[in-house]
């Protein structure tokens, strides 16, 4: 909110660089929040992908956290008003490449009731058919 007070002053007093290059740091900042944003529900579809290829079978609780997750991740990346998207699918893959190992030690607290640690439970579950899985889930409800 301070740079909105400060941007204000900028443009009253006609200092129109300075406007320009808080502008410019306030889309970075908000640009960045989606992306974060994107990168936590991702994390989470991984998450209950991993444990339903893991166990080989589902429950209402995934399913339903898999198309909420699927559900947030297209409603924050939408540009509402000038259209189009913040991350492209090629740039989807490389944030799920980023979040799949910390999906993966979570998954692997709870699948098999933790028996499993996440190096073990990495070799029971394709990384590429789970990301695919993942990104076909998030293309196709676009």
């Amino acid at each position: 909110m301070e740079e909105l007070y400060e941007l204000r002053s900028y443009i009253e007093q006609g200092r129109y660089p300075e406007a320009l290059v808080l502008l410019g740091e306030m889309d970075e900042m908000s640009y960045g929040d989606k992306v974060n944003k994107i990168g936590s529900f991702l994390e989470i579809l991984l998450l209950h992908l991993i444990k339903q290829h893991a166990e080989q079978r589902s429950t209402r609780s995934w399913d339903v956290s898999i198309h909420n997750a699927v559900r947030e991740i297209i409603r924050t990346n939408k540009r509402r008003k000038s259209g189009g998207y913040y991350l492209t699918q090629e740039e989807l893959q490389e944030a799920m490449q980023e979040v799949y190992e910390n999906a993966l030690g979570i998954a692997s607290l709870e699948a098999f009731e933790g028996r499993y640690d996440p190096t073990e439970l990495g070799k029971l579950v394709n990384e590429y058919q789970v990301t695919t899985e993942a990104l076909k889930l998030i293309l196709d409800a676009s």
